[in-house]
């Protein structure tokens, strides 16, 4: 349910206009502020019925009612602002009064809008002095936040199948392989092809492991890059390049050589007939594995073998399986057991089912209350036993319905928008976490920071088992997540469903039409369109309430369309189409205020100076085939601005000599930002940053100042690009002094400095430092004495494309490092064994001289262990990439 979401940012933009943009509504200020207190009355409606009525059907009623009201007062006064900031546009006036919205003065709009709440007010009785505007926040009944749940990858037994499909992968054949697993949605298909991915037997006899999905929308283009990229760089030129001649390339890899490829959830024969270009059939220590839902991709794939049909887990395997989901391990208490194993059997030995369900209970027994816990999993156990009564082939978009329905109303838009994404597409978290913000969907709470809220609410969600967290990054935190297939398709379902309305997806038939079709597009606020984008746009749709567009289709946009986005949809908020490659900078762009939210790519060089009309915007995000990007625009004014990325090297204009109150006090994000601009000046208005970019000659930061003014800066990347100044210049001679970083900087990222290695005294003594990566030959020198420095902080380094061939350290160096990744460190003889005191995690790629020791320092963990007579795994991982063992 997203009205409490969709009312709170209505308000933040009135109290925004108010505030800031008094210029806009001059005339009908009286009513903007009434309307202010409508809708404060409103939102505490809002959240005192949806707390007394969770189970009563009318509520959904009630809110769609309340949702209609809100989304006319937010579109009154969108269409007003845009008016009036673009006057001088004569055919928008033209195009509006076409519209399904007057243009009218906004006071009597406002006063519409305002009639019609005062007409919902008296329908449902609703007390105005009862919901004052002059709310006082309860604190106390806020959710407090709690340490995530952590739960390991519960992988319940199945060991039969494992062993029957290790067999299969060990048969000697007298051509390429190809092993099927099928089976019912949620049975675990993919689970089990990752459990013997991973296995340590699988890893020994298949040097050459990757991992592809191929989903029920792919690009055949796109499946083959995905593995092509694990033999080499993925370079723009083969990106041009076709698929056959892509095919081509890829098969030369694979002619020779033991690998073993998983082509995760194939939907079709045809699909497999499509791809089977790439794989030489002449290898015959190739090894294909598919996982599917359909018994005839597997006949097609290999009629010489018998399909592997995944069975259903065992009563026992299912009680364990939910055991362990709940409670971490193998016991439940005695006065569950009975509620537990009820649930339990209602899921009908359904892994995906299991742990859907368990990551309710996870919630309900938090508690230390064992009668209130009772009295809660009894509730949930009915609540199963309702919903499944009926229709077993529905049994688990019904499981999965219950779990979204106990969700809390603040978490739901925020899973429902996992359905905007592609089908087993790989989701970036902190763009996920930017995308909700910009949307509305996160609200301030206390001193905690948007970004971090929205962290919050994603890890509630991967608790409840709704999504999964894909990547990690070498820090811990989580980097990407992923949605399970069966999860999506419900979430697109419900966001489209009249209850709820959060976005369509727009498709194509093979007649060519559209659905929903373009004149329907106008009633649509989210769109996601991940095929067939050109056709889309070029078929001219207008949506007057649109305010997102969504494609992660790679095409380039003709000049001639350049502008049909922004005509199209003058109201957009979040436009993410990166994946689109633009001809050149939309210019009309710069009319949409309400934008938040701006992803796009091109071969740009430089950013109008219009880009500050857009006083919304809160990210930037510009990738440009240019090496360099100049910002006419003026960043430093632009209030709300919070994250600018960009891949190039950003010259930004200079700040203005006075501070005007608030300026850039939102930016968080800068990077990458031109050497020329890291000047007092700069980093003395950017005072609040948290992570900063910098590309250039790194050099020039050694003379001058600024950095040490950066007090909040948490991250730091400093990219040496001598290309874009003299080339005199190429190694970096020293590092700024200790005292010049940012005073409480953790994590920092060298690139092709080509420091030597006596450097490293200086950031030994930056004390909160806790991630050190260095690339591209960020230090140059055979040999790194490391004996005289102490790294107090460090827990995680990593070391690519260096000389190194000898490393001399200690634990007392680097006494809490827990993490260490090396790669293309070929000439690297060893790695120091007296590291693995604190080591949890050691990652070799292309190192093949450094395997024994990362060997020996293997077995000494586990001496370790067995000296202290634990039975408590040491979690020591040791990944060795293909090809190097």
């Amino acid at each position: 349910m997203a009205e409490e979401a969709a009312i709170s940012f209505l308000l933040d933009n009135v109290k925004q206009l108010l505030a800031e943009q008094y210029h806009l509504i001059k005339g009908a200020t009286d009513e903007v502020k009434l309307l202010q207190g409508d809708l404060e009355i409103l939102r505490a409606f809002i959240e005192d019925a949806t707390a007394k009525r969770n189970k009563d059907q009318t509520l959904k009623v009630l809110m769609r009612q309340v949702r209609e009201v809100i989304f006319e007062a937010e579109d009154a006064i969108d269409t007003f602002v845009i008016q009036a900031a673009e006057k001088k546009t004569q055919s928008f006036f033209a195009r509006m009064t076409n519209g399904s919205i007057k243009t009218l003065n906004v006071a009597n709009e406002v006063k519409s809008v305002r009639d019609k709440i005062d007409v919902f007010f008296t329908k449902h009785r609703v007390d105005r002095t009862t919901f004052g505007t002059e709310r006082v926040a309860d604190t106390s009944k806020e959710e407090r936040k709690q340490e995530p749940f952590v739960r390991k990858e519960n992988i319940v037994g199945l060991e039969d199948e494992t062993e029957t499909l290790f067999g299969y992968l060990m048969e000697e054949k007298k051509e390429l392989d190809v092993i099927s697993i099928i089976g019912l949605p949620g049975l675990g298909k993919t689970t089990i092809a990752g459990k013997i991915f991973r296995d340590p037997k699988v890893q020994y006899e298949f040097p050459t492991r990757i991992w592809a999905f191929v989903s029920q929308e792919y690009k055949r283009k796109d499946v083959f890059l995905s593995i092509l990229k694990s033999f080499t760089t993925i370079t723009d030129d083969m990106h041009r390049k076709t698929d056959t001649d892509i095919a081509q390339i890829l098969g030369d890899y694979l002619r020779e050589g033991r690998y073993l490829i998983v082509l995760d959830d194939v939907w079709t024969a045809e699909a497999w007939l499509d791809l089977q270009l790439a794989f030489p059939k002449t290898n015959k220590l190739g090894k294909i594995l598919i996982t599917s839902r359909h018994e005839e991709v597997a006949r097609r794939a290999n009629s010489n073998r018998e399909p592997h049909k995944l069975r259903f887990l065992t009563h026992q395997e299912s009680w364990l399986l939910f055991t362990l989901e709940v409670f971490g391990d193998r016991s439940c208490p005695s006065k569950l057991e009975v509620h537990g194993k009820l649930i339990v059997d209602q899921c009908d030995r359904l892994p995906l089912a299991i742990v859907v369900i368990a990551g309710i209970l996870v919630k309900k027994t938090a508690a230390g209350d064992m009668n209130a816990t009772e009295k809660q999993w009894a509730k949930v156990r009915e609540r199963v036993k309702y919903y499944l009564k009926e229709d077993p082939e529905k049994r688990m978009e019904k499981i999965i319905s219950l779990s979204y329905n106990k969700l809390p109303h603040h978490l739901r838009p925020c899973f429902l928008y996992f359905g905007m994404f592609p089908e087993d597409f790989e989701i970036p978290v902190q763009k996920l976490i930017l995308v909700w913000i910009a949307e509305g969907f996160i609200q301030k709470k206390n001193e905690i920071s948007l970004e971090e809220t929205a962290q919050d609410y994603l890890e509630e969600l991967i608790s409840r088992n709704l999504i999964m967290g894909e990547k990690k990054s070498l820090d811990g935190r989580i980097k990407s997540c992923r949605i399970h297939d069966m999860l999506r398709e419900f979430c697109k379902n419900e966001a489209g469903n009249e209850n709820e309305k959060l976005f369509q997806e727009i498709k194509m038939s093979d007649e060519g039409s559209f659905t929903p079709s373009i004149p329907e597009v106008q009633n649509c606020r989210r769109l996601n369109i991940h095929s067939h984008f050109l056709n889309f746009i070029s078929s001219k749709p207008f949506g007057l309430r649109v305010r997102t567009l969504f494609s992660k289709e790679e095409i380039t946009l003709p000049l001639k369309n350049i502008s049909s986005i922004p005509a199209a949809f003058i109201l957009l908020r979040v436009l993410d189409v990166k994946s689109v490659k633009f001809t050149k900078f939309p210019n009309d762009l710069t009319n949409l205020v309400h934008l938040r939210y701006i992803a796009l790519s091109s071969d740009f060089k430089v950013l109008p100076k219009s880009i500050t009309k857009i006083w919304n915007l809160q990210t930037l995000i510009v990738d440009t085939t240019s090496r360099t990007l100049e910002l006419n625009a003026d960043l430093w004014n632009m209030i709300n601005l919070r994250h600018f990325k960009t891949n190039a090297s950003a010259i930004l204009p200079k700040p203005p000599e006075v501070t005007k109150q608030g300026g850039s006090e939102e930016l968080q994000t800068l990077g990458m930002v031109s050497t020329q601009n890291c000047t007092e000046d700069v980093f003395g208005r950017a005072c609040n940053l948290k992570k900063l970019g910098i590309r250039g000659q790194i050099s020039a930061l050694a003379r001058s100042r600024g950095l040490e003014k950066l007090r909040n800066l948490r991250k730091l990347k400093l990219f040496n690009d001598v290309r874009l100044g003299s080339t005199s210049e190429g190694p970096v001679p020293r590092l700024p002094p200790p005292d010049a970083f940012p005073p409480k900087l953790k994590s920092l990222t060298l690139s092709a400095t080509n420091l030597e290695w006596d450097q490293m005294s200086t950031l030994c003594m930056l004390n909160y430092l806790e991630v050190l990566k260095l690339k591209d030959k960020a230090f140059v020198g055979v040999f790194w004495n490391a004996s005289g420095a102490f790294f107090r902080s460090l827990d995680v380094l990593y070391i690519e494309r260096t000389e190194l061939v000898h490393w001399k350290a200690s634990s007392q160096n680097f006494p809490v490092l827990g993490s260490l990744v090396l790669r293309n460190c070929e000439k690297l003889q060893d790695i120091p064994l007296d590291l693995h005191k604190s080591l949890h995690s050691l990652e070799l790629k292309r190192c093949k001289f450094a395997v024994d020791s990362a060997k020996e320092i293997e077995r000494a963990k586990k001496h370790d262990q067995a000296q202290e007579n634990s039975e408590i795994t040491s979690g020591f991982k040791l990944h060795i990439a293909p090809g190097d063992e």
